[in-house]
């Protein structure tokens, strides 16, 4: 194998390297969008959320969701993703809650 060939392949595999160290990091944040609509009728946007830790919804709860990320998350009613009333929302899709219910207070992603 010559020199020159030699270096190239050190090269190529030292740029594949630092690609995939480089991303590394895209899998802290959700790809996407997570829009919500407060008991007062604001909606609100999240762009890439991260994948670590429990959010908080706005203080008066969210009556609808639309996850339009690349990954699931899990909604509660509890302000820190605690208890057992929770659901499990995809990719893609949205959900809200019936009237008379209480609203959702936060989220975690599934990832």
């Amino acid at each position: 194998m010559s020199l020159h060939r030699r270096l190239a392949t050190a090269t190529g595999a030292a740029l594949l390297a630092f690609a995939v160290a480089g991303c590394s990091g895209l899998g802290r944040s959700a790809v996407g969008t997570l829009s919500y609509e407060t008991g007062r009728e604001l909606v609100v946007t999240v762009t890439s959320p991260s994948v670590k830790g429990c959010h908080r919804l706005a203080p008066s709860g969210a009556t609808r969701v639309e996850n339009n990320t690349l990954v699931d998350i899990r909604l509660y009613r509890t302000p820190n993703c605690g208890g057992k009333q929770h659901i499990y929302l995809p990719s893609k899709t949205g959900n809200e809650i019936v009237p008379g219910t209480l609203p959702w207070r936060s989220y975690n992603v599934i990832h």
